[in-house]
This record gives structure tokens, sequence and C-alpha cells, in this order.
């Protein structure tokens, strides 16, 4: 046998990969491509350089009212050990 299709046969025989992902990156790719991050746009360029923004991509938060809500936005890390009258039956 030649050593050719030896060769050809352990090559063909390889694992794939699985993920499309790793395929094309910037590395092996021409040289204007850009991957980017999965970020979807929030508007279009003009012929003249700039942006505009259109209303309909940019994303809506919804929050609720949080006017009377016992809890801080803030948690801190350097948090203390406290007992309240709530807690110190349900701790024993």
């Amino acid at each position: 046998m030649p050593l050719g299709l030896i060769l050809g046969l352990g090559r063909a025989m390889r694992r794939k990969r699985t993920s499309s992902l790793d395929i094309l990156h910037p590395k092996r790719a021409p040289r204007n491509y850009y991957k980017g991050n999965n970020c979807k746009s929030t508007g279009f360029h003009t012929n003249k350089g700039g942006y505009v923004v259109v209303q309909e991509k940019l994303p809506i938060y919804v929050v609720p009212d949080l006017t009377d809500f016992k809890l801080k936005p803030y948690v801190s890390q350097c948090a203390l050990n406290a007992k309240t009258t709530e807690n110190a039956g349900a701790l024993n």
C-alpha cells in the first residue's frame, strides 16, 4: 500500500471539531473579519460616518416600584452576624 493512502485514511479518521464557533476566528479569517460578541446593534451607520440610534432597537427594562421595599439594594461583603428576634428562634 502506498504511504499516502495510509496517511489519508488516518487523517479522515481523526475527530472533527464539534463546535461551530471554533471553526472561524479572527486569526484564521480575512483581515477585515470581526466576529463580535453576540451584541445586537442599536442603530445603523450613515454614509458620512455618523451613527443613528433607532428607538425600536433599544432594550426596554421593566422595573417594579420599590418605594416601600424593606431590603436595601446594596449588600456588604463584610456582613456581620446579627441576630434579630425573627431569626433567633429559627437558628436554635
